[in-house]
């Protein structure tokens, strides 16, 4: 997986960028497939803004926070990117079929 950091009106430092590739971890132990990370973090005036794009098998995901605090708008970024991408992992998976299994046995 490849991890792009960068930063828009702010300086990404060696502990802001440690911090999201800690928190990225998450969501590769969800999916496998994740190919390419790509997340800007963003400050103006006193709004904090990270948002992510996440390349996966066959599509992309796309996620943002803006929170008063820069550590805990990635936080919440991470936490909808790992419901974004466990609702994608979900729709990749047929479950009708398995159900057409159960009733034919």
């Amino acid at each position: 997986m490849q991890l792009n950091v960068s930063g828009h009106h702010i300086e990404v430092t060696d502990a802001l960028r440690g911090y999201v590739e800690s928190k990225i971890e998450k969501i590769e132990r969800h999916f496998d497939v994740v190919s390419d990370v790509n997340c800007i973090l963003t400050v103006e005036k006193l709004r904090h803004k990270a948002e992510a794009r996440v390349n996966v098998n066959g599509g992309t995901i796309y996620a943002d926070n803006t929170e008063g605090d820069m550590y805990a708008a990635i936080d919440g970024l991470v936490d909808k990117l790992e419901r974004r991408v466990r609702k994608y992992k979900e729709k990749l998976v047929d479950h009708r079929a398995r159900e057409a299994h159960k009733i034919n046995r």
